[in-house]
């Protein structure tokens, strides 16, 4: 099983702090190269430090941003590796899936799925109401988003999917023993980790309800499917239509999309509807197609810690 093959007498809780300190920290140095280039800029222009994050970002030609804010991924999942590897003694395969490879059609499938539904419910918005988009379409521009938004973007979902539903997901799982515990946990903590995006500020706190939420609609489906591939596919799915298709002045990242929301943020029902609508939609379409039961047990069971060998030699003699 997915949690269990993490649950182990020698994985202690206190090596799951210190692998996710390495893992921040590994972002930290991926952070790197953006830093000298706002610190290169802002010298050359004579102009100040930008006080904000906000305002870093927006000091590049967006393309260049997305790269470079991209590049911490890149080092953050390298350092997932090491910690998995060396820290914990496991593979990277036990921290994605229970079976015995990865299965890339569930990837696939989970990515088609909720690309089409992005598309399909942005065009019902779109011709509801016109007036809020303007059409941000250069094909230049959009090429190299493109590019750069296939490579880095799964990563950076990546990334994300194997530090809550895979990593940390087995960490509380080795301190609660039980399913319910780092299900909530991980949650609780994803959505709390997009308390700073100016949507944020923007909508208010309301929208938790959205971030929370999808965490704990990816925790499920990492549960009941015992493996992370169906999250690994909408989470990429989301990022990569969003990016490409529209972007707007108060999103985390301006891109070169097809259109560019010129509304004012409000939290309303968007906020509320994929949470109790969509998502339970999506668990029921994936329940049907990989045959899903005992869902009690898979989300809220305990967890048998296994007796190391040593004691298994003391207990048979």
């Amino acid at each position: 099983m997915f949690l269990e093959q993490g649950v182990k007498p020698e994985n202690h809780f206190w090596k799951y702090l210190l692998g996710s300190v390495f893992i921040i920290t590994a972002s930290f140095i991926g952070q790197i190269p953006f830093s000298i280039a706002v610190l290169y800029k802002s010298f050359k222009e004579n102009a100040a430090f930008p006080a904000d994050n906000d305002s870093a970002l927006k000091m590049f030609e967006p393309n260049l941003t997305l790269f470079l804010v991209m590049l911490s991924f890149v080092f953050a999942l390298a350092g997932i590796y090491f910690v998995v590897k060396y820290m914990h003694h496991q593979t990277l395969l036990s921290v994605t899936t229970g079976r015995k490879k990865v299965d890339w059609n569930r990837v696939l499938f989970s990515f088609l799925l909720w690309a089409l539904f992005s598309v399909i419910s942005f065009l019902v918005l779109y011709f509801q109401s016109q007036e809020k988009f303007v059409w941000n379409f250069k094909l230049v521009p959009f090429l190299i988003l493109s590019v750069i938004g296939t490579i880095f973007i799964p990563i950076q979902t990546s990334t994300e999917e194997y530090v809550f539903r895979g990593y940390l997901m087995q960490g509380f799982a080795n301190l609660a023993k039980n399913k319910w515990f780092p299900l909530v946990m991980t949650s609780l903590i994803f959505g709390s980790m997009h308390i700073l995006n100016p949507e944020v500020t923007k909508m208010g706190y309301i929208i938790m309800v959205y971030y929370i939420g999808t965490g704990l609609f990816l925790g499920i489906i990492t549960l009941m499917d015992d493996g992370i591939e169906l999250a690994l596919g909408f989470h990429a799915a989301n990022n990569l239509v969003g990016a490409l298709l529209v972007t707007s002045d108060w999103s985390v990242f301006q891109t070169h999309s097809i259109f560019k929301d010129m509304s004012d943020p409000s939290a309303g029902a968007d906020v509320i509807l994929p949470v109790v609508i969509v998502y339970p939609v999506l668990l029921f379409i994936f329940s049907k197609k990989y045959k899903w039961t005992n869902w009690k047990e898979k989300l809220t069971g305990k967890i048998d810690e296994p007796k190391n060998e040593v004691t298994e030699f003391l207990n048979l003699n």
